[in-house]
């Protein structure tokens, strides 16, 4: 493995050890719901990402504007997937949701990889996914109080358009993934990327925390645990992601972050006190086969993902990530 992707492998699996920990703590803030959290987590970790990036953005805005069509798919994506994961979650449970969406991330990602860029994915590669997928079905499958508070809030078609959602998560989380990898691998740095792929997804979401934000600051707990998300899981873990994706494919990255359940299961045994069952237990040994799979995957190849030579846009020397 290659030093660039060993480390663009550690900083997305960081990342979705950041992002494990969002279901525990959204736990705390239980009347809040899942549209007013998703919105403030990605919509203010979002403005964050695009504050800190300002000066790389504004550097490489002719560039940005020459891939806006991307940019701005990516940007909707970004503003759609919190709304609908972490209603998701509010609707069939932590675990379900988070199976769902983290779930069917990664098949999406190498669907649309495909029909985009003709990426050609590894044996290696579809073992992994395939195990992975498993690992987190055996993880929500173990949970009989799968949100750690109690029963999910709706049963019947509320738990169907739970999944539903989870779904349109998983589909969104992997084209944004999609998008700023290629973004990326024009030649712009990721932070200019993320950070314009971002802010502009938060200024979508801005709208809808106004609309349902009012429960956020009802209570100090509610203002913390909503602190809490855009700045370490939202903030620092997209940033994190980000760096991953200048290095590792969309579909490898979105297979990696099958970390995250796995995550989320081990936090909410120490925090939430819930006991790893067997089935559980099975769940985290493939989830860890997962990941050896897919980190010692050869990297897809496409058109796409091949590295961009310095200076091939705008003519302007490039900066690392």
């Amino acid at each position: 493995m290659r030093s660039g992707t060993g480390l663009g492998t550690a900083a997305v699996l960081l990342a979705a050890l950041l992002w494990g920990t969002t279901g525990t703590a959204a736990a705390f803030a239980p009347g809040v719901s899942g549209l007013a959290v998703g919105a403030a987590a990605m919509g203010l970790g979002g403005l964050l990402q695009a504050a800190a990036a300002a000066p790389q953005v504004r550097r490489y805005r002719g560039a940005l504007r020459m891939q806006w069509p991307t940019v701005a798919v990516s940007a909707v994506a970004v503003a759609v997937f919190p709304l609908a994961f972490y209603s998701s979650m509010r609707l069939t449970g932590v675990a379900v949701g988070t199976v769902v969406t983290i779930g069917s991330a990664p098949p999406a990602a190498a669907l649309i990889e495909r029909a985009m860029d003709g990426t050609r994915l590894s044996r290696r590669w579809a073992l992994g996914t395939g195990l992975g997928v498993l690992g987190v079905t055996a993880l929500a499958l173990a949970h009989s109080d799968p949100s750690g508070t109690g029963t999910a809030t709706t049963g019947g078609w509320g738990h169907v358009a739970g999944i539903g959602l989870g779904l349109l998560g998983g589909a969104t989380y992997a084209l944004y993934s999609w998008g700023a990898a290629r973004v990326i691998r024009t030649g712009i740095p990721s932070r200019a990327s993320m950070g314009a792929i971002f802010g502009l997804g938060a200024v979508l979401l801005m709208p809808v925390l106004v609309l349902t934000g009012s429960t956020i600051v009802a209570t100090r707990v509610n203002l913390a645990v909503v602190a809490y998300l855009a700045l370490i899981p939202m903030f620092l873990g997209y940033v994190l992601f980000g760096r991953g994706l200048a290095s590792v494919s969309a579909s490898t990255a979105t297979t990696l972050s099958l970390a995250e359940p796995a995550a989320a299961a081990v936090i909410a045994m120490l925090v939430l006190h819930e006991q790893l069952t067997g089935v559980a237990t099975a769940g985290l040994v493939l989830l860890f086969a997962s990941l050896a799979a897919t980190t010692l995957a050869p990297r897809p190849t496409s058109a796409a993902s091949r590295p961009v030579r310095r200076g091939t846009i705008m003519r302007e020397p490039l900066e690392r990530a």
